[in-house]
C-alpha cells in the first residue's frame, strides 16, 4: 500500500477498519472481566451479569485469529514491497522497539493497580504478608497484554525462514503458481472447517484445556503455547497466502451471508455446550466430552473469523475518515489501555451503579483518555512516525498511514 494519498484504489480499508477494531476490542475484552458472575479477573465487582461474560466470549473467539491472519497478508504486501531488509528494519522499529520501550512502565503501571486493590480488600493499608513474585524466567516472563508483539515476532522470524528456500528455488515462480493454487483451494464455504482441524487436534492435545477461553492467551512465558501458535500461526499464514491471490478477498466478501450464519450457528452452541453464559471455568478432563468441545470451538473460532472478515471487506471498504482516525490510533490504544482499564475499574468498584453503568464508564473513560494522548502526544509526533510509519502535521487532513500490523 502506497502512502502517497487517501484514496488509493489498492487501499484495503475494510482489512485496515477490522485490525483496528481488532486492537480497540481489547478494551471490551478486559473491561467485562470485572462483570463476570464468577471471579476471573483481579478487579472483582460485586455488580455483575452473565451478558459480560457472553460478550467476553464472543469477542475472544474472533478478535487475536483475525488479527493475525490480516498481519500475515501486511507481512506478505511489505516484504513484497521493501524485500528483506527492509522489512526486518521496519519490525525491529515498529514491533520490536515499541514491545522494548512499554513493557516495562506498562508492567510498572499494572503492578500498581494490583497493589492499589490489595489495598482496598485490605481496610486501606498495603498488606505486607503476600507471596513473593515468581522469578523472571523463559516460562514465568510477564508479556501481559503486549504479548501479541512477541507473537508477531516469532511468526515474522518463522515466515522468514520458512520463505527463503521456496524464494531461492523457485526462480521461474512454478512453485509459486502451484502454491496460489492451493490457497484457491482452500477458499471457499469450507474455509472454516479447513482452518479448525488443527486447531481442535491442538484443543484436544492441551492438557487442562478451559474451553471458555478458548485458544489459551501466551502472555506468560517467552515460549508461547503450542494451541496459540497453530492458531495465530494457521492464521498469519492463511493471510501471507491470501495477499497473493487478493482475487479470493472478492470470493470471502461474497460468502459474508454463509459465514455470518455458520458463525452465528456454531458460536451458539459453543455456548450452549459450555452451560451457557456463565462459564465453566475447570479444565475439561472426559475424553468423550472433550473431543466435540475442541472441534465445535475451533470451528467457532475460524467461522467467526471468516465472518468478520468477509463483513469487513462487504460493509468497510470505502474509505472512511472516522475509520481511518481509529485504524492509526488502535496500536497506542492498545498499549496503553490495560492499566487505564484497571484503574477505572478501581474507581467505580465500590459505586452502587449497575453493572453496565460501571462498564460503560470504564470503556469511556479508558477510550477518552487514550485517544486525547494519542492525538496530543502521538500522532503528530516522532512517536506517530515511529508506531505508525508517518506523522500526521498539524492542521491537515491525514492521509493513510501504515498499520502495526503490516
Amino acid at each position: 500500500m502506497s502512502s502517497s494519498g487517501i484514496h488509493q484504489p489498492d487501499r484495503l480499508h475494510g482489512l485496515d477498519a477490522l485490525r483496528g477494531a481488532a486492537l480497540l476490542l481489547g478494551v471490551v475484552l478486559h473491561a467485562s472481566m470485572s462483570y463476570f458472575p464468577v471471579t476471573i479477573w483481579i478487579v472483582p465487582d460485586t455488580d455483575n451479569s452473565p451478558v459480560a461474560s457472553a460478550i467476553f466470549f464472543a469477542i475472544h473467539l474472533f478478535r487475536m485469529t483475525s488479527f493475525f491472519l490480516i498481519a500475515g497478508l501486511f507481512a506478505h504486501m511489505m516484504l513484497a514491497r521493501r524485500g528483506a531488509f527492509g522489512f526486518i528494519k521496519d519490525r525491529v522499529i515498529r514491533i520490536a522497539g515499541p514491545l522494548a520501550t512499554f513493557w516495562t512502565p506498562v508492567l510498572a503501571a499494572i503492578i500498581a493497580g494490583l497493589v492499589w486493590m490489595a489495598a482496598i480488600r485490605n481496610g486501606g493499608s498495603i498488606p505486607t504478608d503476600g507471596p513473593p513474585p515468581p522469578p523472571l524466567m523463559l516460562e514465568t516472563f510477564p508479556l501481559t497484554h503486549l504479548w501479541f508483539l512477541w507473537v508477531l515476532l516469532i511468526l515474522y522470524v518463522a515466515m522468514l525462514v520458512l520463505r527463503a528456500p521456496f524464494a531461492m528455488a523457485d526462480r521461474d515462480g512454478g512453485r509459486g503458481r502451484f502454491v496460489d493454487r492451493i490457497t484457491g483451494a482452500l477458499i471457499g464455504p469450507w474455509s472454516p472447517a479447513l482452518m479448525a482441524a488443527p486447531l481442535a487436534i491442538a484443543f484436544w492435545l492441551t492438557p487442562n484445556w478451559t474451553p471458555f477461553f478458548g485458544i489459551p492467551t501466551p502472555d506468560t512465558g517467552l515460549v508461547p503455547n503450542a494451541t496459540a501458535l497453530t492458531a495465530f500461526g494457521t492464521a498469519f499464514g492463511l493471510g501471507f497466502l491470501l495477499d497473493r491471490r487478493r482475487d479470493l478477498l472478492v470470493r470471502i466478501e461474497r460468502l459474508w451471508p454463509v459465514f455470518t450464519i455458520v458463525a452465528l450457528g456454531v458460536g451458539t452452541a459453543a455456548m450452549v455446550m459450555l452451560g451457557g453464559p456463565v462459564p465453566e471455568l475447570a479444565p475439561v478432563t472426559d475424553p468423550e466430552l472433550k473431543a466435540p468441545l475442541a472441534a465445535v470451538m475451533a470451528l467457532a473460532v475460524f467461522a467467526s473469523t471468516f465472518a468478520v472478515l468477509s463483513l469487513a471487506l462487504r460493509f468497510a471498504s470505502g474509505y472512511s475518515a472516522v475509520r481511518r482516525y481509529l485504524a492509526d490510533a488502535s496500536y497506542w490504544v492498545y498499549i496503553v489501555h490495560l492499566p487505564l482499564v484497571m484503574a477505572g475499574q478501581i474507581l467505580v468498584v465500590n459505586e452502587t451503579w449497575p453493572w453496565f453503568v460501571k462498564f460503560g464508564a470504564v470503556i469511556g473513560g479508558t477510550m477518552a483518555i487514550s485517544l486525547l494522548t494519542y492525538e496530543l502526544l502521538v500522532r503528530h509526533t516522532f512517536v506517530g512516525r515511529w508506531l505508525n510509519g508517518r506523522r500526521i502535521p498539524w492542521r491537515r487532513q491525514a492521509g493513510p498511514v501504515l498499520a502495526p500490523a503490516e
